[in-house]
């Protein structure tokens, strides 16, 4: 007896000696993902220190979220430094009052700032939630330009079929990228019954793609085209879209189109939905020297090889105002926020974002973990107005008055 318990005391010391060693063999972003670890998957109702050790591992582990490889560029574009940019207000203040993981300004392409916090450093990706929404919005404009789709104004359902005899049958893709397709949707990320909280949990009877049978169930509210209202919904059914149409994944449309042709340092990761498709209006990881590259790209006219991707016009379109959304000298492009200063937006809800300002060369990265959670009207002000103060600053050194 004394012979078999210390056997078996060996074999749970030497267990847990492998489980020791196994836990000093994973990344630290890992660790801190495992020791936070979500008791749900829907991300919208995690806590503050559970999306602190999420947002720079969510593509870690994959009983958490599955998903698939941007890749990269074999030589990645460089980033020179620039003169440092002096700004008129306290930086670490800033970042702790964003709780900013990143702050990049690149400014004619120069590194003009780089900054980090939460632990989290340039090796690392952070998640993007909505700022993937704009990537989207990019590949379906290659999608046009390489001739897999002919028209913004054919119906989404000549592509989707499945949607024939719903709500979108009728619907343009030009409509589903401007969100004014008049089905009703509902993206308040304090409802768990939204569906913006349940179409990823939504199993679909059929067996077929649970997006396509989440959103083909929507009733229609208003006719198509006659008013804008914010739909994640709607951007992974442009994903679908862009999908059937080139008969290619969107990471592997992506890298070829951006990730590539933009020079990235780091493979990028695209999470799936439950039946394997990327949820094209969220969940790119990345790393913030290149959110700040694709930045540039597009700053660029999403050049490869001497040409654009996109067809001709289709980036002033995609980048300025098609329609208002309530607020003044704000809109909606395709897939940007827009600004009547001609400056647009990336942004996520948790206070990632990408801001372009073409009149200055201006590109500013933010990733955070907003302390006020999805709708944090503080931090979205005190961000505006870190913009405004970059701005500001940079008009001063081209000795312009301030705008």
């Amino acid at each position: 007896m004394k012979k078999l318990i210390w056997t078996s005391l060996g074999v749970f010391g030497l267990a847990g000696l492998a489980g020791l060693a196994a836990w000093f063999s994973l990344d630290i972003e890992t660790q801190g993902l495992l020791a936070s670890m979500p008791t749900n998957r829907d991300v919208l109702f995690w806590s503050q220190p559970q999306r602190d050790a999420a947002f720079r591992a969510l593509d870690r582990l994959p009983i958490l979220a599955k998903s698939r490889v941007v890749a990269a560029a074999s030589t990645p574009s460089a980033l020179p430094l620039g003169a440092p940019l002096k700004l008129e207000l306290d930086i670490d203040a800033y970042m702790a009052m964003q709780r900013s993981a990143a702050l990049i300004v690149l400014q004619d392409g120069k590194l003009r700032m780089e900054r980090y916090g939460l632990g989290f450093d340039a090796a690392g990706r952070w998640t993007s939630f909505s700022v993937a929404k704009s990537f989207t919005s990019t590949l379906l404009g290659a999608a046009i330009k390489d001739g897999y789709i002919k028209s913004m104004d054919e119906m989404v359902s000549a592509y989707v079929p499945e949607l024939k005899g719903s709500a979108y049958e009728q619907v343009s893709i030009r409509q589903l990228l401007t969100m004014t397709s008049g089905v009703k949707w509902n993206e308040d990320y304090a409802d768990p019954n939204s569906d913006v909280a349940k179409f990823n949990n939504h199993k679909p009877a059929d067996g077929s793609d649970a997006l396509l049978s989440y959103m083909r169930q929507l009733p229609r509210e208003v006719a198509p085209g006659t008013r804008w209202h914010y739909s994640t919904g709607e951007t992974n059914l442009v994903g679908i879209l862009i999908n059937r149409a080139t008969k290619k994944s969107l990471a592997s449309y992506l890298s070829e189109k951006v990730w590539v042709p933009a020079g990235m340092q780091q493979p990028a990761t695209w999470i799936l939905s439950k039946t394997g498709q990327e949820i094209s209006g969220c969940c790119i990881q990345a790393a913030a020297r290149d959110y700040a590259r694709f930045g540039q790209f597009i700053l660029n006219g999403a050049m490869s090889n001497g040409h654009s991707i996109l067809p001709e016009g289709w980036l002033q379109e995609a980048t300025s105002t098609r329609i208002g959304i309530g607020k003044p000298e704000r809109g909606y492009g395709y897939q940007w926020w827009t600004n009547s200063d001609g400056s647009f937006a990336a942004r996520g809800i948790f206070g990632q974002g990408i801001f372009i300002d073409p009149q200055r060369k201006l590109v500013i990265v933010s990733n955070a973990n907003w302390a006020g959670g999805a709708r944090d009207a503080t931090a979205t002000a005190s961000r505006d107005d870190f913009y405004r103060a970059v701005q500001k600053a940079l008009d001063a050194e081209a000795g312009l008055s301030a705008q």
